[in-house]
Parts: C-alpha cells; structure tokens; sequence
C-alpha cells in the first residue's frame, strides 16, 4: 500500500539528473555531472583511489545469500564488472544506481544489470510515484516500466538519500567538486612553475631617471602584455623581459610562501572526507584521527563499506524476493578480514555468558 500518497502530482517524464545536487553554482570547478566525473574521477589520483578503496572492497567482500541461485545472480559479472562494485560506484558519484532484472522466456530472473545512471530518468504517475524508466543513449530513448507484467520488479533503483529530490539521490561529487578543483589547479600550478623555473610575483616600477610618466597608450599596452603573456596558471613562472625604465619589485607571496603542497594535502583530505574514506589509507601523512592503519581501516569498513553495502543489497533483496520466497543477501561478517577482531572479541563476550543458553549465544552471534 503506498502510505505516502500525498505527493505532489508530477505528470510526464521528470528530467534527468544533470549533476544530482540542484543548487545554484559558483567558482570555478564544474557543475553537471559528466564534467564533475572528468575531473573528480578520471583526472584526480585522490577521489578515483577513494573510489575505488570503497568499491573494490564491496566487490571483493565475502557475500552470503539465502538461496545457491541468488548469490549466483548478485556475483555474476555486469557488462564484464562485478556487479556490486559497479553499484557501489554509481552510488557514491552519482547518488543513484539502477538495475535491471532481465528475465528468460520461462518468467526466471537471469541476470542483474547496471545500467548508466546519468542515462535515466524517472517517469512518475499522477501522484508521484515511478511507473518507468527512461534509458537515453544518444537520440535513442528505451521506456523500462518499473514492474513486469506479473507485477515484479523490473528494474531496482538504489539511491541514497537526498533532502531536496523524491526520486534521486544525492552523490559525493558535488560536496568535493570544490576541493578537488582546488587540488587539480594547484597540481597545474605546479607543473606550470617547473615548466617555465620562474616565480614572478610583485609590480612593475616605471623609473625613467626625468621624472618622466607612460602615456595612456603605453600603460594600456603595457597591460595587454601583462594579461597575455603572463597571468594564468599556465604562465606561472614564465620569465619577464623588462627594458624603458621598468624594474621589479617583489611585492606578494610567491608559491612557495602559499605553500601549495600543505594546500593539496588539505584539499586531499577533504576529498577523502567527502567519500568517508580515512585520509591515512591514501597516504596522507599528519592525520592523527586513527592510532594506526589497522584501526583507519577497520574505521572504513564500519564507517563506509559496510553502511553502503547494506543499502545495495537489501534492496535487491527486496526485488528478488518477488522470485524467491525470503530471499536474503548481505555480507558475511564473520569473513571479513577487517573485522576479524571485533568479532573475536564479541565471541570471548557471549561464550563468557553462562546466563545465556547455546541457541541464545547462537542467535547473538548470527549463527
């Protein structure tokens, strides 16, 4: 029963999720999606490994399910990728990640697939609630109703939680566009002052020895050089040729009083931040959140990992559930590496128990 039918009626096909966030911009780093991808995720060492530290450790966890043919479904590959890391991926950039149920002639679920969560919009009824799905590749628009004919699930939108969207979610990518905007220009910033071995930084002093003064032509010509031929960062550094009376004067920080490599670490961090990731675990030294790796570790899996792993399985959990009767899958605790201390510590706990009986402590311990 839909309990939340007081939604606002939205008729037709709701746009798109162009960058998943909605607000007004500003500064320099960009906005839409595609370009965020660009420059967070291809181009930024620091946002893809938080990436992948978080999706590789959803594809690589030890899963369990209910049924041999559900945990078959879940590890099979999408599109030649694990299924989970690709979910995992689309969640943490884009706030949304759908999947289809393809099913065979017989009405039998085959396959899980991702699809491109940048290629779809919702198609909401009268009330607000999704009918379909609209996959968009180029000029070719595909409809995907949301349900089957038997009233299955036919495609399976995870999200995460937005305040301002009731069909989308709300992706890392906005929170640390600006941070890894500030972490690329200064890696150009550098390169450009290694290329060009240069730090001018200050004013041009006009010092005839008459007393005499540039002409407005001159200063307006003056300037033209100055803004053509040495602002930017890709002019950073670049030697000047001074002649007529001009001199130097050194006047503001250079680079290396703004101290680029404590303003990249910092940006760093904040990107780690933005994707819940211990900034120790990408090699960022002077982080004294954690007593050590071990601990920054276990801190991810508790902290980031296991919170989002939860979210993508129960909710094919819920979809396949229409196939399979109790249909369950989930990570298996009792497997994972990074916890095994935690859960060797609560095992001492409960066997130290004698109140409590063998089915209580089993049922304590998931078993």
């Amino acid at each position: 029963m839909k309990w939340w039918g007081r939604k606002s009626a939205r008729g037709g096909v709701r746009a798109p999720l162009a960058g998943g966030w909605g607000v007004g911009g500003g500064g320099d780093w960009p906005l839409g999606y595609e370009a965020q991808v660009r420059d967070g995720y291809l181009r930024n060492p620091v946002a893809q490994r938080a990436v992948k530290l978080v999706c590789e450790g959803i594809g690589g966890a030890p899963v369990e399910a209910s049924d041999p043919a559900i945990l078959a479904l879940v590890r099979a590959r999408s599109g030649g990728q694990v299924l989970s890391e690709v979910v995992a991926a689309q969640l943490l950039l884009h706030g949304n990640a759908y999947v289809q149920l393809l099913s065979d002639g017989e009405g039998r679920v085959r396959e899980l697939y991702a699809l491109r969560p940048e290629r779809v919009s919702v198609e909401a009824d009268a009330q607000g609630w999704p009918v379909a799905y609209r996959y968009k590749v180029g000029a070719h628009v595909t409809r995907l109703p949301a349900e089957d004919a038997a009233g299955r699930p036919a495609v399976v939108h995870i999200k995460a939680f937005h305040p301002l969207d009731d069909h989308h979610g709300l992706g890392c990518l906005g929170a640390a566009a600006g941070a890894v905007a500030i972490h690329n220009a200064a890696t150009r910033w550098n390169k450009a002052l290694l290329d060009n071995a240069a730090r001018p930084s200050g004013a041009l002093v006009y010092d005839p020895g008459e007393g005499g003064v540039l002409s407005p032509g001159q200063r307006d010509q003056l300037k033209a050089e100055l803004e053509n031929g040495y602002s930017g960062a890709a002019q950073a550094g670049r030697p000047m040729l001074l002649e007529g009376g001009l001199k130097w004067q050194s006047m503001s920080m250079t680079p290396a009083d703004m101290d680029f490599v404590a303003l990249k670490a910092t940006a760093a961090r904040e990107i780690a931040l933005a994707f819940g990731v211990p900034p120790m675990l990408i090699g960022l030294p002077g982080d004294n959140a954690y007593a050590n790796y071990r601990e920054a570790n276990r801190a991810l899996w508790r902290l980031a990992i296991l919170p989002l792993a939860e979210n993508i399985f129960a909710s094919l959990s819920g979809a396949l559930s229409a196939w399979f009767d109790g249909a369950r899958v989930g990570v298996d605790l009792n497997r994972v590496p990074a916890l095994a201390e935690d859960r060797e510590r609560l095992w001492r706990q409960v066997a130290a128990a004698p109140f409590l009986s063998d089915p209580e402590k089993r049922a304590m311990l998931g078993l």
